[in-house]
């Protein structure tokens, strides 16, 4: 079965990384961590950002870049930047892609950006905004990539399904 692969490199914040690996595991994601991250894997806030749901979470943790690269030769990687020239609705993203967000005080370094010119992606923004929350980067990306792909195994919860609004 496909998944869409999110890549944390070098991600600093616990609650961001938990709140990602809740979305990981909501959307049947899989999660990929590059060292050296600034948190433990095990610190209460990455637990309590990602709730109960870390334990269901589909997670690999690389030493480096380098190591991510050779354990996942051949993979499309989609590189979200504030520095892209294509908007991410303006790509297809494979079942199986790669989507990867850099860390937040300094996104991906410009050394691996202008290897991968072609996959680069933005979110349009306002003004001098520099960025948005990564948490909130990585949902919008990944829910467009799984809308392409008519959202994989996610379906509606059946609660919902036979709602009827009044």
């Amino acid at each position: 079965m496909s998944k869409i692969n999110i890549v944390l490199l070098e991600p600093e914040i616990p609650s961001n990384t938990g709140n990602i690996g809740r979305t990981c595991v909501a959307t049947g994601s899989r999660l990929h961590l590059i060292e050296p991250l600034g948190f433990r894997l095990n610190e209460k806030a990455l637990k309590r950002a990602g709730m109960d749901y870390w334990k269901d979470l589909d997670v690999t943790t690389y030493v480096d870049y380098e190591d991510f690269l050779e354990k996942n030769p051949g993979a499309k990687i989609y590189m979200a930047t504030t520095k892209a020239a294509k908007v991410y609705t303006e790509v297809s993203y494979e079942p199986d892609c790669f989507i990867m967000f850099g860390k937040e005080s300094a996104g991906i370094p410009e050394e691996i950006l202008v290897k991968h010119p072609d996959t680069a992606v933005r979110i349009p923004m306002m003004g001098e905004t520099r960025s948005l929350n990564l948490a909130n980067s990585v949902a919008i990306i990944l829910y467009e990539a799984l809308r392409q792909n008519d959202f994989g195994q996610m379906q509606l919860q059946g609660h919902l399904r036979n709602y009827e609004w009044r």
